[in-house]
């Protein structure tokens, strides 16, 4: 039996940080994100038996392994340790659309698709909502990882939603009511460039958390404002969207600048004024920050051709929108 998992890639408009349980457990949260259609692939297999080792996993890396406890990787020996209840062989190999480390949620994206694709080969059904709790779970409070829980959702779920946080309700996935019209609308208007730069998101993350309570005000900003850009989604109107989202976008960069240090760069800052200047209206990092993908948008196509073409040093991507949350497919 081979399965295959295809996770989507993620990407945040608003209240990126709010979705800290330090936070959202004394204080309401939300996030406003969609997948896209780029994707974190996981294929598994049994292994035959003709081999010296019993796990062959191939990621960044290679390990060749005979006992489970001595895997590397953390995220496969706690997934293969807690999930994997077969004595025989296995083969993970990882393949992507997109590099890690790049703030598109790929990490999450990699977890919730090898649990799947587990799940799929111990013959055991589990809901894309049941696996985002159970990463949730195992990155923040078995790995111990300086994270948010947006992203486990999001890449399980996927689509274009409100992502709901607090203290009662772990989380709570509403979709959006964008209109259609506007939801393409944005879709054009959306730049996504790569820095180049990979970074350690967990280090920039631990900062953040660790300066809540000093940053109260930037926290309780960046979540009215995920409230007002949900209303503009929402709403029926389209005259001035891009511009009106625009403002809120370029508000939002500022506060989550304030919230770490870490998060931009004199390149990052540099590329970010220089994308202004040549098409682009508003934008941000996403994930994290320190380095990744920069997302802009821009008020109509020739703007957008313009930006494309000055930002030619720099790998343009091009997305769509994508409504499918983790799959798989048995073979």
């Amino acid at each position: 039996m081979l399965i295959i998992t295809k996770t989507p890639f993620r990407i945040s408009f608003f209240g990126g940080g709010t979705d800290f349980p330090e936070w959202f457990e004394k204080n309401n949260g939300l996030t406003i994100s969609t997948t896209i259609n780029k994707y974190c692939n996981i294929l598994v297999r049994y292994l035959p038996p003709f081999f010296d080792f019993n796990y062959r996993l191939r990621y960044y890396q290679t390990e060749l392994v005979k006992n489970k406890n001595h895997i590397k990787h953390p995220t496969i020996k706690k997934i293969i340790q807690n999930y994997y209840k077969s004595n025989q062989g296995l083969e993970v190999i990882h393949y992507a659309d997109l590099p890690a480390r790049s703030g598109l949620g790929a990490s999450s994206a990699f977890s919730v698709g090898l649990l799947k694709a587990i799940y799929e080969l111990n013959k055991k059904k589990i809901s894309n909502k049941e696996i985002a709790d159970k990463i949730i779970n195992l990155e923040k409070y078995e790995l111990k990882e300086s994270c948010g829980f947006q992203d486990q959702v999001s890449c399980s779920n996927g689509g274009f939603n409100e992502i709901y946080f607090s203290k009662k309700k772990k989380f709570n996935i509403i979709k959006s009511q964008i209109p259609l019209e506007k939801k393409k609308l944005l879709e054009q208007s959306i730049s996504l460039f790569f820095t180049g730069i990979s970074r350690n998101a967990n280090n920039i993350e631990k900062n953040k958390i660790k300066n809540i309570f000093n940053n109260k005000n930037y926290f309780n900003e960046i979540y009215n404002l995920a409230l007002e850009a949900k209303n503009i989604f929402n709403s029926n109107n389209k005259k001035d969207f891009i511009k009106d989202i625009s403002y809120l976008m370029n508000e939002n960069w500022k506060l989550k600048k304030s919230l770490s240090r870490n998060v931009t760069n004199h390149k990052i800052d540099d590329l970010y004024d220089f994308a202004l200047k040549n098409g682009a209206c508003s934008g941000k990092i996403l994930g994290a920050g320190g380095g990744g993908f920069l997302l802009f948008f821009t008020k109509n196509l020739k703007d957008k051709k313009r930006l494309i073409e000055k930002m030619s040093k720099y790998t343009y991507v091009e997305i769509k929108f994508s409504e499918e949350g983790c799959k798989s497919f048995i073979y």
